[in-house]
């Protein structure tokens, strides 16, 4: 096929009409604008919880541990969380992770209006959520699948990340000013307030798909060995999730630093901490829109191709920008290229998976993206202790490049991905 035919077939199956075609189905209809409030919510706490963190310690070093906190119960739990997922009514158990995360998210608000909080109270909280989201992640990934037709998979992936980084781009904005005007506390109780969205749209769901569950189960480790088996076996797979981790690890963990990027690189406050965050949100929701829109497309590994150069990129002109309306694009630009990376493998995974092992191969897959996300925080608030937020920053947009690079000259198949 010629460039100027991919082009013709790009514009052709670009259209605005198939943006929204999963919200045909209720049930999807409900999950979507219940999860978008109360992804608005957690938007609101997570960039309100940073530069509370930062303004206790005033150490980088320090929004690390937090993140790295959140992190471990996803080594833990998460594998056995996508056996759980395939063993028991995914809807009962988003339920039950998404009630324990609305409980966390009060005690936090309680703490700080009662002036209480500690550091180590943020951490010990930060890894009660990591619990909750270690169960939740899987479950809610393969449940798309029980929403719509697989027809509308690719869709209502990407718009689960509309939905996501609509949230992206406007909580964080909505969390700076609330922090200004009324404090943390507000944040985070506002946070547990928007549980409620979402914990009710689950209960007014009927007629789902459910998920077919194995007439004689074996025993948690046969099950276990049998995802990974499958993931490990599978060349596509295997290589899609060593680029989610490459880009995880060595990328998006950059955002650790930004609360602390806000004070000392652009000398800002809360309110241009949430102006950066989103920033990136809202690149991130152009890109999940324009993917929604192209439909059922057959040059996913192209575009795939085109983000993983597309981000380093983004993130080195950040890395050396100064002023603040430079950077906010730069930081569009990163958002855009990272969901455009991490949609397109997700729904790829997807499509390439049998239904039996759906949940167990998405807890590998949110292992991968939740899992190395606080290790590389961790490392990015480690390394930028000794030389710098710039230098760190910089240094992981180049190990992004030469891994975009290497999987482009030695994989050359990913590109040609359907």
């Amino acid at each position: 096929m010629t460039i100027r035919q991919e082009i013709i077939d790009f514009r052709q199956g670009f259209r605005w009409s198939q943006t929204f075609s999963a919200l045909r189905s209720r049930n999807y209809r409900l999950w979507f604008f219940g999860q978008m409030i109360s992804l608005f919510g957690t938007w609101m706490q997570a960039t309100a919880q940073g530069f509370f963190v930062f303004q206790l310690t005033h150490s980088p070093a320090y929004l690390g541990y937090v993140a790295f906190a959140s992190g471990i119960p996803t080594w833990l739990f998460m594998l056995y969380a996508g056996v759980v997922a395939d063993r028991i009514s995914r809807r009962s158990l988003l339920l039950v992770t998404q009630i324990a995360m609305m409980i966390l998210a009060f005690i936090l608000a309680g703490l700080t209006f009662l002036k209480l909080v500690q550091p180590w109270h943020i951490i010990l909280l930060a890894f009660g959520l990591g619990v909750a989201n270690a169960f939740d992640a899987p479950a809610r990934q393969a449940f798309v699948l029980e929403m719509v037709g697989r027809e509308d998979l690719t869709n209502a992936i990407a718009l689960n990340s509309a939905m996501f980084n609509s949230a992206t781009a406007f909580g964080p904005a909505i969390a700076g000013v609330t922090y200004a005007l009324f404090g943390p506390g507000w944040c985070f109780t506002l946070n547990g307030i928007s549980f409620i969205a979402v914990i009710a749209a689950l209960l007014a769901m009927r007629n789902l798909n459910p998920q077919p569950m194995p007439e004689q189960p074996n025993s948690v480790l046969a099950d276990l060995k049998e995802g990974l088996s499958y993931v490990l076996s599978h060349s596509v797979i295997r290589v899609l999730m060593g680029l989610v981790g490459m880009i995880t690890l060595f990328g998006v963990s950059f955002a650790t630093l930004i609360p602390a990027w806000t004070v000392t690189v652009l000398h800002g406050n809360a309110s241009v901490n949430g102006l950066l965050f989103s920033a990136r949100g809202l690149g991130a929701l152009i890109s999940a829109l324009s993917i929604a829109s192209l439909g059922h497309f057959k040059f996913r590994g192209k575009l795939l191709t085109i983000g993983t150069f597309a981000f380093p990129i983004g993130l080195l002109a950040f890395a050396l920008l100064r002023l603040l309306p430079l950077s906010l694009l730069a930081l569009v630009a990163v958002g855009w290229a990272s969901i455009l990376v991490f949609n397109l493998v997700n729904a790829l995974v997807q499509t390439l998976t049998s239904d039996q092992l759906r949940g167990r191969v998405m807890s590998v897959y949110t292992l991968t993206f939740f899992g190395l996300m606080p290790v590389g925080g961790l490392l990015a608030g480690a390394v930028a202790e000794k030389a710098g937020e710039p230098a760190t920053v910089i240094l992981w947009s180049l190990i992004s490049l030469g891994s975009a690079s290497s999987i482009f000259a030695f994989l050359p198949k990913i590109r040609e991905l359907q």
